[in-house]
């Protein structure tokens, strides 16, 4: 007991010195380091007597935990003290002008994918999400396309391995299969995101973003598809008309198939949607094609559905006059400061739904 009261009164006497953080951290290691003198006194614990050996780490114990606190209470003696120093002598000049406040904004495309989810949700549609990285069966096979359709050919997508069992989604439709195969139906959903295609200019980047409609339900029909379109374009583009046609189309999912044009005309240099003449197609669409239904293991003769899919990039440049899909990827804060979204002061026809 006489070592273990000599160390402490040793160190106790240290530690009521005026000392540096480093200095205090030196005596500190000094008693509980791997080689520190506290440290050393409990190895010896095994060689002592059993009727010493209790008393012995009782002593101990109280001493480590005496000097503990010690240290502890040293080091925020001497932080406040620092703090103190500071404080007296570093002044603020309040006459300095203040900093600038910069303050960020919304990229078009995450503003658009908040308008269409909060347009959507007003009529039933929750919204779904999955992976970016793909099989090739909930991307392409699921969605009864074919072993060779173009669309896997390599010089559109993004294969991630050899065998072209893993890739980067080329739209968001597998979130419908994967949507259907964990639940029952009805299914009336949208799955906003990001998709990947080889391709590369001014209207087409490698990575854009999509969003996919899907109602699954009993008697629903090609007329169900229309209303729910002619609302959601009204309520994006804040017209009260619009003129809306169906041309007949192809997709190895929907059967039948459609791409819808809108009505538009040019006004100085800006399209201006519902008036004029003129066609503009916007998007594709369809009936789900029974083998789609079959694959997720709904029986298409008790449900059907419509299905439907939007580039969301596009409907920005539409809406807000941008020409250049690749300025959305630029990341050129000039170009943000310009088109981007003040988050206090959105659109009148946001309805403030985050996804």
């Amino acid at each position: 007991m006489s070592d273990i009261k000599k160390i402490k009164d040793e160190f106790l006497e240290r530690l009521n010195k005026d000392l540096s953080i480093e200095s205090v951290n030196q005596i500190k290691s000094e008693l509980f380091g791997k080689n520190g003198k506290i440290s050393s006194s409990f190895k010896i614990l095994g060689s002592l007597p059993t009727e010493e050996r209790k008393k012995f780490a009782s002593d101990l114990n109280y001493v480590k935990d005496e000097l503990q606190e010690k240290i502890n209470k040293k080091i925020q003696q001497i932080e406040i003290k620092e703090i103190n120093s500071k404080l007296e002598n570093e002044k603020v000049d309040v006459t300095l002008p203040e900093r600038n406040i910069v303050q960020g904004k919304i990229h078009p495309v995450s503003q658009v994918i908040d308008e269409l989810s909060s347009i959507f949700s007003e009529i039933g549609f929750s919204v779904e999400e999955g992976p970016d990285v793909e099989n090739e069966h909930y991307n392409f096979t699921a969605l009864n396309t074919p072993d060779n359709h173009p669309a896997r050919d390599m010089h559109d997508t993004f294969y991630l391995d050899d065998k072209k069992e893993l890739l980067l989604r080329t739209h968001t439709s597998p979130v419908q299969v994967r949507t259907m195969l964990k639940g029952k139906p009805p299914f009336k959903i949208i799955a906003p995101g990001r998709t990947y295609r080889s391709d590369s200019d001014q209207t087409h980047a490698p990575m854009f973003h999509q969003v996919e409609g899907l109602h699954i339900d009993k008697n629903i029909n090609m007329g169900h598809l229309k209303g729910c379109l002619n609302y959601f374009i009204k309520s994006f583009f804040e017209v009260d008309k619009i003129k809306m046609r169906f041309r007949p189309s192809h997709f190895p999912f929907t059967e039948p198939s459609a791409e819808v044009d809108i009505g538009y005309e040019l006004k100085n240099g800006k399209i201006v949607i519902g008036e004029g003449d003129k066609w503009l197609e916007i998007l594709g669409c369809g009936m789900v094609h029974p083998n789609v239904l079959k694959n997720v293991k709904i029986n298409p003769d008790k449900y059907q559905g419509y299905a439907f899919g939007i580039g969301i990039d596009r409907l920005a440049m539409l809406k807000y006059g941008i020409n250049d899909l690749r300025a959305f990827f630029e990341t050129d804060y000039r170009w943000l400061n310009h088109f981007g979204f003040d988050p206090l002061d959105v659109p009148s026809n946001y309805r403030g739904l985050s996804r």
